[in-house]
């Protein structure tokens, strides 16, 4: 059986409160790219009561995602975001969901996001990340970016860090790992990523509640 929005809000805020609750059921937040950075992501602010998540891939589900992505044997072959719409449907049946199967470019990238509050990039593309940021912190400046730097190999976990760039500029990761250097991806360490974006969002959102008051 499942449960009522009513009963839903009212399980959202005996663990955040209603102040802090309410602010998550407002937002709305982008997930540019559905890998495993940005799928983890998605799952964790939709577990949080997110009000709205706008999703964003053009790549459909392979059976090398599998080990690290929020999707299932059976949607291979599926578009990331119809698969990864369905999954979340489960989890938070009462989030607004917007879905663009399209890979985000220079010239689409404002009409995509013009709506969002935050936006995560989750890119495993160099070229892309670089592309996202330099235009969220030229067209805008209002809004907050969380990024991702560095989550490939076995390394230390407690390499994984959150840094304040600017002050609406967030960078999650070491910083240094790459695929192509540490040989592999690990599920574990691509979540934790993926977790400290998910997690830097929610205090963004916390401290403009005053919720939060060691918002670094």
């Amino acid at each position: 059986m499942i449960p009522s929005k009513e009963e839903m809000t009212r399980a959202f805020e005996s663990r955040h409160g209603a102040e802090l609750q309410k602010i998550f059921s407002s937002s709305t937040v982008a997930v540019c790219g559905l890998g495993g950075l940005g799928s983890n992501i998605s799952v964790s602010l939709a577990r949080a009561g997110i009000g709205r998540l706008i999703l964003i891939d053009f790549d459909k589900v392979d059976i090398t995602n599998l080990h690290r992505q929020q999707y299932k044997v059976n949607q291979i072959g599926i578009h990331k975001t119809e698969a990864l719409l369905s999954n979340l449907r489960e989890i938070a049946p009462y989030t607004e969901y917007e879905t663009h199967n399209v890979k985000i470019t220079s010239d689409n990238a404002f009409e995509l996001l013009k709506s969002a509050d935050i936006i995560c990039e989750a890119f495993d593309n160099p070229e892309s990340k670089a592309m996202l940021a330099n235009l969220v912190l030229e067209e805008f400046p209002d809004k907050y970016l969380v990024a991702a730097s560095g989550m490939a190999g076995i390394g230390s976990p407690n390499l994984i860090k959150t840094r304040k760039i600017s002050e609406k500029f967030y960078l999650c990761g070491d910083g240094v790992s790459d695929v192509n250097i540490t040989g592999g991806l690990f599920s574990s360490r691509v979540m934790l990523c993926a977790a400290h974006q998910a997690h830097t969002v929610l205090r963004i959102l916390a401290s403009a509640s005053n919720c939060n008051n060691d918002h670094q």
